[in-house]
C-alpha cells in the first residue's frame, strides 16, 4: 500500500475534489432553499421545527453521498 497518497498530485487533487464537493453541496443546499416556501434557517433555528430539521438533515446526507459517489 505505502504513502502513495502523500505525494503531491494526489494531496492536491483529494483537496480540489472536497472543495469541489463542497461548492456543490452548498449549491444543491441553496437551491433547495430557495424553492421551498419558507425560510428553512428560520423555522429550523428560531422556531424549532424538529421535524423539518430531520427532513433537512436527510436531504443533506443524500446531496453529500451523490457527491461523494460523483465525484470517487
Amino acid at each position: 500500500m505505502g504513502i502513495e497518497w502523500l505525494k503531491p498530485a494526489a494531496f492536491l487533487g483529494s483537496i480540489l475534489y472536497a472543495v469541489i464537493g463542497v461548492f456543490i453541496f452548498w449549491l444543491c443546499f441553496v437551491i433547495v432553499d430557495k424553492i421551498t416556501p419558507y425560510d428553512l434557517w428560520r423555522e429550523i433555528v428560531e422556531k424549532q421545527n424538529q421535524a423539518l430539521g430531520l427532513v433537512v438533515a436527510a436531504m443533506c446526507l443524500g446531496i453529500s453521498i451523490i457527491v461523494a459517489a460523483a465525484i470517487h
